[in-house]
């Protein structure tokens, strides 16, 4: 059986309200929530682990929780109308959120399959719906890992979760320090391709075909000078407007299809 809350002021719905709003309270405890059918089952099948479910049987019935594959472990709880409401994150409404456990994001945990990865990295991405962009066109390309560098907020933030729709858990993500991650790169003699003006070729000229590492800074300042001293060779896509500012995950996309096309040969 399964435990009923109606209560706003239940202290598991104030927790709740807690680990979604503060990033803090996330690393602490190392757990976060999901909201939504599809991206519970992306988590599942992505390895993370779901310590409870709490569904409103207005929006979802008991018997379509069930069929969640999660463990028999899993704590399930209805709840009420009035306090799905209001720990919901999002208006359109699937009825179902999950609390799960944070996976430990450092590089000694990345496994690369093959010796000609191809790698997205994003320096310092602020804005939690470019990141989810940037997941998404990773998830596309089945690219080998996704780097943040330098990180501005918490990958299990709920906006880039729902930004993401769920790519956060289907792709392989690493954070680190801009300095961690080139030292991981050089050492597995990786070619560093900087999305930057300085010194820069065509993107199209490069052979991505060989061990890749694709950079993107952000839209106001972007590659770090530590960046720029360690590129391989600096890229630039040209454009051909009256203004020369893309949207940090749109370029992404375009260089990413590019090693992509390439890699298909």
């Amino acid at each position: 059986m399964h435990k009923h809350i109606s209560s706003l002021h239940n202290p598991a719905i104030k927790r709740l309200l807690q680990l979604q709003e503060k990033s803090r309270t996330r690393k602490k405890e190392g757990l976060f929530i999901i909201e939504g059918r599809r991206e519970i089952s992306l988590a599942l099948k992505g390895g993370y682990s779901i310590k409870e479910i709490y569904f409103n049987p207005v929006l979802l019935s008991a018997e379509e929780v069930q069929k969640l594959p999660v463990s028999e472990r899993t704590e399930i709880v209805e709840i009420s109308s009035e306090v799905y409401e209001k720990i919901a994150y999002r208006g359109s409404t699937e009825g179902v959120i999950a609390v799960a456990e944070a996976k430990d994001l450092s590089l000694k945990n990345v496994q690369l399959k093959n010796d000609q990865p191809l790698i997205l990295i994003a320096e310092a991405p602020e804005k939690p719906g470019n990141i989810g962009a940037l997941l998404r066109t990773a998830d596309a390309a089945a690219v080998d890992a996704v780097f943040i560098a330098n990180p501005r907020t918490d990958m299990f933030n709920p906006n880039i979760i729902r930004s993401s729709v769920g790519c956060v858990f289907t792709n392989q993500i690493a954070i680190g320090s801009t300095t961690e991650i080139i030292a991981f790169l050089k050492e597995r003699k990786i070619g560093i391709f900087g999305a930057a003006l300085q010194a820069s070729v065509p993107y199209d000229t490069i052979d991505f075909t060989q061990a890749s590492a694709i950079v993107v800074g952000t839209e106001a300042t972007g590659l770090s000078e530590e960046w720029l001293e360690n590129t391989t060779q600096n890229i630039i896509i040209p454009m051909q407007g009256e203004i020369d500012s893309m949207n940090v995950s749109v370029a992404a996309g375009i260089l990413i299809f590019e090693a992509n096309r390439q890699r298909r040969r």
